[in-house]
């Protein structure tokens, strides 16, 4: 009598739970999130609270604060990262040394410098000695220099000063200048490269500080 009784109650239970129900059985919460970002329809017990409808998974694709969503502070390619303030952050600044000149580079560069350097005191000495010319300030020296020093008006032993400061010979020196600067300069320049690069092994080199442009 009593396993009778025990299973009417089994059965009777097993009919009121599947009443309950209606006639199905709950399936089981899922254990991992969808890949749409929302939570699968559940079925739940008459009289339970059920969560508003379109819940988010926390750490779904669509939830605040996932990579690339509209939860994260978009940030421009190449542009600081954003500060939790809303601001654009510090200046990136960056420390490099120059360990090394390669001789013949700084060669090259010296010796066009140095040319252009020998160009503009050529065409500088000329463009001085036609304005002084223009101006008459040679006539009026070699006029004061040949009453000083001429002996009557024998003008032949008088002194001359345009023998010495011709236009000629005032080129052909401004060339010579020129000419010799050019070889010194570029010298120096690659000898002080081989300098460089031998103090630079010892001392690491000169340090610089880079800095991005807002």
């Amino acid at each position: 009598m009593s396993g009778a009784t025990g299973a009417g109650g089994a059965t009777g239970g097993l009919a009121g739970g599947q009443q309950a129900y209606g006639g199905q059985t709950p399936p089981p919460p899922p254990s991992t999130p969808p890949a749409g970002g929302f939570s699968q329809p559940t079925t739940y017990a008459k009289g339970q609270p059920t969560p508003p409808r379109g819940t988010r998974v926390p750490g779904s694709p669509g939830s605040p604060g996932a990579p690339g969503q509209g939860g994260g502070q978009p940030r421009r390619p190449g542009g600081p990262a954003p500060t939790p303030g809303g601001g654009t952050g510090r200046t990136r600044k960056a420390r490099l040394r120059v360990t090394k000149a390669d001789p013949w580079s700084v060669m090259k560069v010296s010796f066009l410098l140095s040319l252009a350097l020998g160009v503009i005191i050529i065409v500088a000495a000329a463009v001085l000695w036609m304005t002084l010319d223009g101006l008459g300030v040679f006539s009026s020296l070699s006029g004061t220099l040949k009453d000083v020093t001429g002996s009557g008006s024998d003008s032949s032993s008088a002194f001359n000063l345009m023998d010495y400061i011709g236009f000629g010979k005032v080129m052909l020196f401004t060339t010579l200048i020129a000419l010799v600067d050019i070889v010194l300069m570029t010298a120096l320049a690659t000898l002080a490269a081989f300098i460089y690069n031998s103090a630079a092994g010892f001392t690491g080199g000169i340090e610089l500080t880079l800095a991005e442009e807002d």
